[in-house]
């Protein structure tokens, strides 16, 4: 089996609606996104002779993820007041609303699908919120 992994950072604020900690309020992190993809065999023929999927096209797939969330707001649908969104939009704040609780592990689990949908064989997607923590989806 070969690998190969790269990765890509933003850095968003967000909160946890309903949690009953500190993440309930908003806050920031710089988020990691590591993403590794697999494959049985080497493309035979042609430039990416050789190569599981060329390192421009697979970098570039994560980073573009990734710079969709760089320095907005994370929000999950229907967490804020409505009113809320359109002052912030009105003040010309960038915000990303979710379908899913903007966590770590939610985060690699979205990346990995909008990976998959792309065609890339993802074999997994690591999240760091912080250097210490990180969730994994996959393998």
């Amino acid at each position: 089996m070969y690998y190969l992994k790269t990765s890509a950072c933003f850095d968003s604020a967000h909160f946890l609606h309903g949690y009953n900690g500190k993440c309930a309020n908003i806050h920031g992190h710089h988020w990691v996104v590591e993403v590794k993809i697999s494959g049985e065999k080497l493309q035979g023929s042609g430039e990416k002779r050789g190569m599981i999927l060329d390192f421009g096209d697979f970098k570039k797939a994560v980073k573009d993820l990734a710079e969709g969330f760089d320095h907005t707001l994370i929000y999950e649908k229907n967490t804020l007041n409505p009113l809320t969104v359109s002052a912030l939009k009105e003040e010309g704040f960038s915000l990303v609303e979710t379908d899913f609780r903007p966590t770590a592990e939610n985060f690699a689990a979205h990346i990995y699908a909008e990976l998959c949908n792309k065609g890339l064989p993802v074999s997994c997607v690591t999240v760091h919120e912080s250097p210490e923590n990180c969730a994994v989806y996959g393998e």
